[in-house]
């Protein structure tokens, strides 16, 4: 199955989570997994929150920023993954000056 991004409808979420800004999203949802391509600006965020009943895998496509993961903070960029196990808490923030772009999946529960 493919899923061409650059055909469905890009949603914008401001202060997602609490966030700064807004997130822009182009997603895919069944009743297994939220599969999306996510873009935040420079300074943009989305919100801390906990994977309570799932998990989260993000992957960077472009640009660079730090995700706030439970106590601790990581440096994101191009080519590295992030992954957020149930019960953990994250928030991910664009820190760079060009757009923060990610392939991020979550299972539905």
């Amino acid at each position: 199955m493919i899923i061409d991004f650059d055909k469905t409808e890009e949603k914008v979420l401001p202060q997602f989570n609490g966030g700064e800004k807004e997130f822009n999203t182009r997603m895919f949802l069944d009743d297994l997994n939220k599969i999306q391509r996510g873009r935040l600006a420079p300074g943009a965020s989305i919100g801390m929150h906990t994977h309570v009943t799932n998990s989260e895998i993000i992957y960077i496509l472009e640009g660079e920023g730090t995700v706030l993961y439970d106590e601790g903070e990581e440096s994101v960029e191009a080519g590295l993954c992030h992954y957020c196990p149930k019960g953990h808490a994250h928030s991910l923030i664009n820190t760079g000056e060009k757009e923060l772009v990610f392939f991020a999946v979550v299972p539905v529960q």
